[in-house]
């Protein structure tokens, strides 16, 4: 991650603001580069995180996996899984809480940013606004969503909800163990999931990613039981 110092973009004060620069490529060195507009405001929805940046680089690295998928990003800030997600070749709808206006106007500026054409959609977690009822995606991404233990029964409610509307849907995520492994367990057996897969999320960052962050960082992949 480079950062290219303050930029003076629309509707963001420029002396708060900064851009950081998202390189992913393969071992040919064919990829892309994706720019962040970062604002350094007390707000976690407007800059990126590490659990951001491994979760991204999981989706470029299972691009093939995502390649024509309907992908969905709850919580999304600063949107960098969504956005590789739409880089190599998804459907992607991009969410924040609903109250978070300037977060939602933010992440229309990255996809303007980057030449992207996402859809962006307030969804607030544990609401059931009539917009959900209309999300049918087979990915469901959220990085550091679980955060706030006070929150997890409302993002776990949500994201059952969203993976009954699509038969074997998959819900991926990256979280600090902060938030506990026992209680993420116990959230799953009560809303009928499954632990399909947990990484430890350093273990395939590429060295030049992971000297830059730090943290003890899983990855998941979480479905309906049964699937």
């Amino acid at each position: 991650m480079e950062r290219e110092g303050e930029d003076d973009v629309a509707g963001v004060d420029s002396s708060l603001t900064t851009t950081s620069l998202h390189h992913f490529r393969d071992s040919d060195d064919v990829g892309f580069t994706l720019t962040i507009l970062e604002s350094m405001k007390e707000d976690y929805g407007l800059f990126v995180w590490p659990c951001s940046v491994i979760l991204a680089e999981y989706v470029w690295q299972q691009r093939s996996r995502f390649s024509g998928a309907n992908v969905l990003e709850l919580g999304a800030g600063t949107s960098l899984p969504g956005l590789v997600a739409a880089k190599v070749g998804a459907t992607v709808t991009l969410t924040d809480d609903c109250n978070r206006t300037e977060v939602l106007a933010n992440i229309g500026r990255q996809c303007d940013l980057n030449n992207l054409n996402c859809k962006v959609q307030g969804l607030t977690w544990g609401v059931w606004d009539a917009p959900i009822f209309d999300l049918h995606p087979n990915i469901i991404l959220g990085a550091d969503v679980l955060y706030d233990t006070t929150a997890f029964d409302d993002l776990f409610a949500t994201v059952t909800f969203l993976l009954q509307s699509y038969p074997g849907s998959v819900f991926i995520t990256t979280y600090h163990n902060r938030s506990g492994h026992r209680l993420i367990e116990f959230l799953m057996v009560k809303w009928g999931l499954n632990c399909m897969k947990l990484i430890d999320g350093f273990s395939f960052l590429p060295a030049q990613k992971a000297s830059g962050l730090s943290g003890n960082i899983q990855l998941v992949e979480i479905a309906l039981n049964g699937e």
